[in-house]
């Protein structure tokens, strides 16, 4: 009977203790979000949907190799010297054109270790947190500004220009080559001669 008693406390006891926050809350009046028209402030470092200023992107490739699901891929093809690719805007010179720079936002995290070590400061979570969409397709986002045909053709002026190096440099080495075979042997034993 003791222990019958003892039980019956031990379970009223544990309704108590887990009503408690119930009472709390019966008797204070209720604030309803009027989601979406009402939106609870974010706190100041919430990790939400990643954007990249491609203007200040000098393709370093540092936020990929950061990036532990591999979600970023860039590709970059080399400015040519007659090529004018801008400045960042905290005014280091680009030397990269940024043919491709894709975010898979269904893979992300939301870790933010690709912002950290971006030199200038161009890849940064937003605030943005609705994006959801009915294609998983539609989550990879692109922010490279150049078009498939202008991309084709940095690729080939980056060959070309690649080739005609190479050439010129062939060129060089076989006229230095030439010149070498024309000009005449120094004998040895003459400067040996004049020494003594």
């Amino acid at each position: 009977m003791k222990k019958y008693l003892k039980n019956t406390w031990d379970g009223i006891w544990t309704v108590l203790i887990g009503m408690k926050v119930t009472f709390k809350h019966l008797f204070v009046p209720a604030v309803t979000i009027q989601y979406p028209d009402v939106k609870l402030p974010l706190p100041e470092r919430a990790r939400n949907r990643l954007y990249v200023n491609i203007d200040d992107c000098i393709g370093c490739l540092q936020c990929e190799r950061a990036c532990p699901v591999d979600c970023i891929h860039i590709d970059t093809v080399k400015g040519l010297p007659t090529d004018d690719l801008g400045t960042t805007s905290n005014g280091k010179k680009k030397a990269l054109w940024v043919t491709k720079f894709e975010i898979d936002i269904a893979k992300c995290c939301y870790c933010s270790l690709c912002v950290y070590p971006c030199p200038t400061e161009c890849i940064y979570m937003t605030d943005v947190y609705e994006f959801s969409e009915y294609k998983r397709q539609d989550l990879i986002y692109n922010f490279s500004t150049l078009t498939p045909n202008e991309v084709e053709q940095k690729k080939i002026n980056y060959e070309k220009f690649m080739a005609e190096k190479a050439a010129a440099k062939a060129k060089a080495a076989a006229e230095k080559a030439a010149a070498a075979k024309a000009k005449p042997p120094v004998d040895p034993n003459k400067n040996n001669q004049k020494s003594e």
